[in-house]
């Protein structure tokens, strides 16, 4: 029996992630990210989720998810109702969940052709 590895038809694939780093194709990220299947931004300014507001996640909205995917680090921490708020009024849908759980839900949504958009927090201070 053959067998053939499928190529996502997306440009970023997140391979790996946890509290402290994650790897979108070969690159290696150590600081927060955004992430859709066609665009990767490796400078968010989100250090943790208690901090968050909408100001914070307007980099995310801008990009026009039908859902965004927010990973907190290696626990699940939601951010205070004025960022979760943010979403909601725009009609966008908020998860939020560890990164690994958000790095498998976001491979899922992508493969689906969902404008799902991923924000993921890096850092001591994600990773508590």
């Amino acid at each position: 029996m053959q067998l053939s590895h499928e190529r996502p038809d997306y440009a970023f694939t997140l391979r790996a992630a946890d509290g402290r780093s994650a790897k979108v194709n070969d690159q290696v990220l150590q600081r927060s990210f955004i992430l859709t299947p066609a665009h990767l931004q490796t400078d968010w300014a989100a250090t943790q989720p208690e901090a968050l507001d909408a100001a914070t996640l307007e980099p995310l909205l801008a990009l026009e998810p039908e859902l965004i995917l927010l990973g907190t680090g290696d626990r699940q921490v939601f951010p205070p109702a004025e960022a979760m708020a943010a979403c909601l009024t725009r009609g966008v849908g908020i998860e939020v969940m560890t990164n690994d759980a958000a790095a498998r839900t976001f491979h899922i949504l992508a493969g689906e052709g969902r404008r799902v958009v991923a924000g993921f927090i890096l850092g001591t201070e994600a990773a508590r």
